[in-house]
Formats: C-alpha cells, structure tokens, sequence
C-alpha cells in the first residue's frame, strides 16, 4: 500500500520546521530526500514516526511495522554490539542472524565490546544493523551513511539495499552520490 503524505506541515509557535509537504512513497520503493540543513527533513521522519503531531496535513497508507535510524545512534554505551541489536529486536532475530549482520559491516572483531568503545563509525554500524535486521515494511533513516569512510559506506549502503529489497526506504541524505548509489527517487526539499 502507497504512503500518501498530503500538506503535511510543522510548526513551533512562530517558526514553521517544516513547510507544506506532499509526496507519494510506493511500497517497496527507495526515496532519498535532499536539501538544506533546516528544510524540514529531520522533521518529516519525526512525524512519519509519530514523535511529533503535525500542525497541518494528513498522511495515509503508514503500516504498523516501521524502522528507524535516527540522526544520534541511540545505544546503551555499556552493552556490547550483539546485545543493543537483541535488545532492540527481542526474541524476533536469531543472535546468528545478528553475528552475521554485524560481521558484514565489519565488525566482527568488536561484537562483545561495550559500544562506548568503539569509534563513531563503529557505533553507527550497530545503529543501522539494529534497523536492518528489523521486520519492518517501512524504513526512515536520518543520515545514516554519516561518519563513515568510503570503503565502509559503500559496505552499508550495499546492507542496505539487500535487506530493504521490497520494503519501503525514505531516507535523509546530504550527499547526491548516496542517493545516485541507492538508485531510488531523489526529493529536493
């Protein structure tokens, strides 16, 4: 089923964070959204998430199962790489299935360390494995690609576009040459 964002806006008080928007996600469909920092972005995945409420607009088709980067990586820093995905994904996954994952994106040798000692794109790595390994229909990724070196984000872009096959992926991007390489429809807010 189609996501159908019409006039979605926000605003706090005076200052509108995100301007009318409207846009049509078909299932299974890779979206990139570019634009300026400040445009509305970060915003529209909020209240695609419903950690926001909208001032404005409507947004029909959003299915139950939705999965989130977000900007920040938001782990537990004293739990190990393995136990912040399983901790996200309970019973669902098999701790195989995560070894793997996070094995791919290279971080085989760190999967028993507390995530505060790894570095920034290590940490990343576990935030977008805990995503992708999620069963869900709709994927919203603010930046993930960010704090990654070439090689390692061709790595996860790559994950990427194997574990979303077929599912929704709405994702945020400063960089035209991610969205060129994940082959989807690019939006210029």
């Amino acid at each position: 089923m189609a996501i159908v964002i019409e006039n979605l806006t926000k605003s706090y008080g005076e200052k509108l964070a995100l301007p009318p928007f409207s846009c049509t996600l078909e299932e299974g469909e890779i979206v990139c959204l570019l634009g300026q920092s400040g445009c509305g972005k970060t915003t529209l995945l909020r209240l695609l998430l419903g950690l926001e409420t909208p001032t404005g607009g409507t947004v029909s088709g959003l299915p139950d199962r939705v999965s989130a980067v977000f900007q920040e990586d938001r782990l537990c820093p004293a739990f190990s790489a393995v136990t912040n995905v399983s901790l996200a994904l309970g019973r669902q996954v098999p701790r195989t299935e995560i070894v793997a994952l996070l094995t791919e994106l290279g971080l085989g040798d760190a999967l028993q360390k507390p995530v505060r000692e790894l570095s920034g794109g290590m940490q990343r790595r576990v935030a977008m494995a805990r995503s992708l390994l999620s069963p869900a229909d709709l994927f919203l990724m603010d930046e993930p690609f960010k704090g990654l070196d070439e090689d390692t984000r061709k790595v996860v872009m790559d994950a990427v576009l194997q574990r979303t096959k077929g599912r929704t992926l709405l994702l945020v991007t400063h960089d035209p040459e991610e969205a060129a390489y994940l082959g989807g429809r690019i939006l210029r807010m």
